[in-house]
Order: C-alpha cells, then sequence, then structure tokens
C-alpha cells in the first residue's frame, strides 16, 4: 500500500504545539516509508478563519523543516465535492433533510475499527445523536467533510491526536455509506502540562511560533517534539535530520499522554547550541539583534563572533542574549539594583575602581591576559580578597551580579566602555568614603 498522509489544520489559531506534533508524526511517518504527505487546510468556518492564522502555519511548517508533497489544499474551495456526496446519499435515500440540513440517522449499532496504537476499539452508536453532515447554510460539518476529502485524497493513513477517537466511528459509519475503504487510523497521545491536564497557556507557551520567537533552534525543538511520546532506542536523546526519518516507527509510540518537560527542551536546546558552528551562531544572534536595533545592520562580525564563543556553552535559548548579555550592546548597562547594594556600595569600593581604571588606562594590549593580571596585582598590593575587587568590577562593567567569564568579557567590550564603566560605576553609583 503506497503512503499517504495528511495534515488538516484549521487557520483559527496558531498552531499548537500539539498540532506540530501531529505533522511531524504524520510527516516522518510518510517520510520513514516513502510516502506523501498531504497540507489540507479545513477553513469551512469562514468566520474564525483568518489569513494571519494560514501564514502561521505555514512558518511554523517551515520552521519544523515540514514541506508537503501536496497542497496546501482548502477545504473552501471544495464545496461542489460535499455538496455532491451529500447528494448522493439522498438519493440512496441514506440521508434526510431537515429545516435545509442534510442529516444522517444514526441506527443502533456496534462500530468496531482497528487502531494501529489502541488496537481495537468498540463503540456503541446508540449513544450518538443523528450526524449533521451539511449545514444549512450550505457548509458540511468538520466530520463530513474530513471522510470525503481523506477518501478522495486517498489518505492511506489518519494519524491525528487521541482527542479524535470520539469522532472516529462516527466516521467509520460515514465511509460504509459512501463506500469508500477506511484507511488506518492511529491516534497518538495528547501533550500534557505538568498538571496532567491538556497543555495549556497556564504552564507557559502553547504555540509553535512562541518558541520560534523565543530563540529555540528548529532541529533542536524537533527533536524535543518527537520525544514526546516516542523514542528511537538505545537511550539515545539527540536525534535530527535522515537519522531521524530512518529511525521513526509509528508502533513505538506510545499509549500513555506525554508530558511537556520545559527543562529537558531547554537542555535539549543547549546541547544543540553546543553544536552550532560559530559563524552560523553569530548569524542567529546578529539576526535578533539588528531587529531590536542594538547592532547595526553593517555590524563588526569579528566582534560579534567573539562573542557568541563566549556564549556558546552558556546560552539556553537564544533569547538570553537579549535578557541577559545586553550590557554587550546596551550603554550604559542595565544595573541591577541588588548588585549595586551589594557590591558597589561597601567602603572602599569606589577608590579600588578607580584605582583599577588607572592600571587599564596604561595597557599597551587590552586583552584577556593583560587585564586579569593588572586586576590581579590590584588585589595582591592591597592584599584584598579577589572577591574584593572582582565582583564590584563585575557590576561596575556588566551591571549584573552574575556574567560570562569577567576578563574575557572585558576584553571584549573594550578599554573604552570597560574604562568608562569604571569610573561611571565609582562616581555615581559607589559610596564614597
Amino acid at each position: 500500500m503506497s503512503v499517504r498522509v495528511r495534515f488538516a489544520p484549521s487557520p483559527t489559531g496558531k498552531l499548537h504545539v500539539g498540532s506540530a506534533r501531529t505533522a511531524l508524526f504524520n510527516w516522518l511517518f510518510a517520510k520513514h516509508h516513502r510516502g506523501a504527505f498531504v497540507l489540507r487546510i479545513e477553513d469551512t468556518d469562514q468566520k474564525r478563519s483568518n489569513p494571519a492564522f494560514l501564514q502561521d502555519i505555514d512558518a511554523s511548517l517551515a520552521f519544523l523543516g515540514i514541506v508537503a508533497d501536496e497542497g496546501p489544499i482548502f477545504q473552501s474551495q471544495r464545496a461542489a465535492l460535499y455538496r455532491e456526496h451529500a447528494e448522493r446519499l439522498l438519493q440512496a435515500g441514506q440521508v434526510v433533510e431537515r429545516e435545509g440540513a442534510v442529516v444522517f440517522p444514526v441506527a443502533p449499532q456496534t462500530v468496531t475499527f482497528a487502531d494501529l496504537l489502541h488496537g481495537d476499539i468498540t463503540v456503541d452508536t446508540s449513544l450518538f445523536e443523528s450526524l449533521v453532515l451539511m449545514k444549512s447554510d450550505g457548509t458540511p460539518t468538520y466530520n463530513f467533510a474530513c471522510v470525503v476529502d481523506d477518501a478522495l485524497m486517498r489518505i492511506s493513513h489518519v494519524i491525528r491526536g487521541d482527542d479524535h477517537i470520539a469522532n472516529t466511528p462516527k466516521q467509520v459509519l460515514l465511509y460504509r455509506a459512501l463506500g469508500f475503504p477506511l484507511p488506518v487510523f492511529a491516534h497518538i497521545p495528547l501533550i500534557v502540562g505538568v498538571d496532567r491536564a491538556r497543555l495549556s497557556k497556564r504552564f507557559g507557551a502553547t504555540s509553535v511560533d512562541e518558541y520560534r520567537q523565543v530563540g529555540y533552534l528548529p532541529e533542536a525543538f524537533v527533536n524535543y517534539l518527537v520525544l514526546l511520546g516516542w523514542s528511537p532506542g538505545g537511550n539515545r536523546e539527540l536525534i535530527a535530520g535522515q537519522e531521524l526519518i530512518e529511525a521513526f516507527d509509528l508502533a513505538k509510540v506510545r499509549k500513555a499522554a506525554a508530558q511537556f518537560d520545559q527543562r529537558k527542551l531547554d537542555w535539549l536546546n543547549s546541547q544543540y547550541l553546543k553544536r552550532t558552528p560559530l559563524p552560523r551562531l553569530a548569524a542567529l544572534l546578529a539576526e535578533r539583534l539588528v531587529a531590536k536595533g542594538w547592532l547595526p545592520a553593517d555590524y563588526d562580525r569579528t566582534w560579534l563572533s567573539r562573542i557568541a564563543a563566549l556564549l556558546q556553552d552558556r546560552l539556553r535559548v537564544l533569547e538570553e542574549i537579549e535578557e541577559e548579555h545586553a550590557f554587550f550592546f546596551r550603554e550604559p548597562p542595565d544595573y541591577e539594583g541588588e548588585a549595586v547594594e551589594k557590591y558597589l556600595r561597601g567602603d572602599g569600593v569606589a577608590e579600588r575602581l578607580l584605582e583599577l581604571r588607572e592600571r587599564l588606562s596604561r595597557l599597551a594590549a587590552f586583552d584577556t591576559p593583560q587585564i586579569e593580571a593588572a586586576t590581579r596585582a590590584l588585589v595582591a598590593e592591597r592584599q584584598l580578597a579577589s572577591k574584593e575587587l572582582i565582583h564590584p568590577v563585575r557590576v561596575a562593567v556588566t551591571g549584573r551580579e552574575v556574567s560570562p567569564p569577567l576578563f574575557e568579557t572585558m576584553a571584549i567590550l573594550g578599554k573604552a566602555k570597560v574604562l568608562s564603566r569604571l569610573e561611571h560605576a565609582a562616581t555615581a553609583l559607589a559610596r564614597r568614603s
């Protein structure tokens, strides 16, 4: 059997993480079996559909590296097909018209369908009401349009979330009524938050776009999503590209709901950042900084590469360049009030900062070894504990209590900025004795 799968989002909101994982599982399954991935846009609800959300779907799938083999195919452009099949059922006496709507009466019976993950599922249809196929305004209902489209598009495997299990027996009845062969069904577990409820905004971001904006790498995000409910085996956690396609096996998807673990995602992303070639990392950081107006379009690439190299093992997400390392790009830096109070307001701090400033100003080479040597010489001569000078200098230069290695940071900032910041801290922030 030729494998054909589909992903069918509605453009009524940003692409949810759960929907993204469904798309990813479908795409991986298709690629693994050298089949086709069809993108279908379920936009029959024109009042709620929004072109902006369609753009978000496109951007999110592109971010995930998912390219459709066919589509996008829009349900809103297939109204004649739905009317045609509804009319066929009317002529066969299998449906009735009620107040302008086409309704499929459901006789009490049991419906059994096979699920690749859950095995045989049997449902008593006496629990169902009659199924509306076409609304009085002429638009199809979800279940009817879904069956017609999946059949006409020759979808071999319907891979979707567990929340659709309730729809499947209804769709099985419609497949039979229309004389269409059943596809293979596979209902994958939902993604839940730490409270074990369906993933919601109460526990952070839920759309792919939000994670993209924060600065997760596409390959890391895909790696994490695919591990939600599936494992490649062999205790492997980092898997991407062709290796992922070759390893993916739908039969290994777990039945239990998958819990979204933000810390695990951050760890995975940090591992990918560490493995990112330095020119690419610098370019990714530059893209954010230029967009924010913190870096000119003609920025010094060598200088930014030094920053990227310094931070590569420290970053969890790209956004941290703005949140925790803005002092490289903002003048003056934003000073943390608590850090200023803790490290700059002590007796003698201002004098030590000014003395270090004087010594650093005389350095012919403003590099890491020279800066460290001058700083440690002052510590020794004044018989200070290292922290009595280094902590205040860190706050003076970066505005923060915690920073990357101080002497390397100072070398990258350059002599002019460091001298200016030491003077500002000593004269405007520290308590003079």
